[in-house]
């Protein structure tokens, strides 16, 4: 399979209903999604890194930094629904798709997903870390994950789980936002033209594979990079991006 064509593609929107123009919020000087896109660029090189978007000004942002671009309706339900339609025009056997709004993300952890793919069995591939902090775990905006033995999801969601029966974090892995998705797999999810039941209620994408029977295998990663979900979440990357 390491002769696929892939591409690593950034969903970007503009109109975030809890942070509106997040892809292009000042962090440390530079617009959020150049710092996505620097990251994913030292991970597979500039060539392969491609901003899925509706959005004219993030266009223009992402074309002034020396990136590359793919118009995308504004009707797309989700990120991955913006993949499946940007690999239409790009054609790829997979894509990975990184979130616009983890500006920490890890090069190494992108590699690390790519190449999972290139030597795996075709099934979808999601990243993930271990929880440290128990606020994290009963944080509403971080999605937890559960996982077989074998690594396969078993369920995510934003509640903290697993829990104990005195309702107390004992352990936990959430979700980091690096994915693999195989060009049928992606036309297979644009296919539903609706979010699934538990995906709306949840409001993780990921779900409308889970309950349509697909093997979604989880990979554990070095660390989990800081998503920015709402604006008060900018302070919280700035510090980290300082520390650096």
């Amino acid at each position: 399979m390491s002769k696929e064509k892939y591409a690593v593609v950034i969903p970007a929107r503009y109109n975030s209903s809890r942070f509106p123009g997040k892809p292009l919020a000042n962090l440390c000087g530079k617009p959020m999604i150049q710092h996505v896109w620097e990251r994913c660029c030292q991970a597979v090189g500039a060539d392969k890194v491609y901003v899925a978007t509706d959005n004219d000004e993030i266009e223009r942002v992402v074309l002034k930094i020396g990136g590359s671009i793919i118009r995308t309706s504004s009707e797309c339900l989700t990120g991955t629904d913006r993949l499946a339609e940007a690999n239409k025009t790009l054609d790829c056997d997979f894509i990975v798709n990184v979130q616009g709004d983890e500006p920490m993300i890890s090069p190494s952890d992108i590699k690390t997903i790519v190449e999972t793919y290139k030597n795996g069995d075709g099934s979808i591939l999601n990243a993930m870390c271990r929880i440290t902090e128990q606020t994290e775990f009963f944080s509403l905006t971080v999605p937890k994950v559960v996982f077989d033995q074998y690594g396969k999801l078993l369920y995510m969601s934003r509640a903290g789980i697993p829990l104990t029966k005195e309702g107390e974090f004992n352990y936990g892995f959430k979700q980091v936002c690096i994915y693999a998705f195989s060009k049928e797999q992606l036309s297979f999810f644009a296919s539903k033209n609706k979010k699934s039941e538990l995906e709306s209620v949840e409001d993780i994408e990921i779900l409308r594979f889970l309950e349509s029977g697909y093997d979604i295998k989880m990979i554990e990663v070095s660390s989990g990079s800081i998503a920015v979900d709402v604006p008060e979440d900018l302070k919280k990357a700035e510090i980290l991006i300082l520390e650096s």
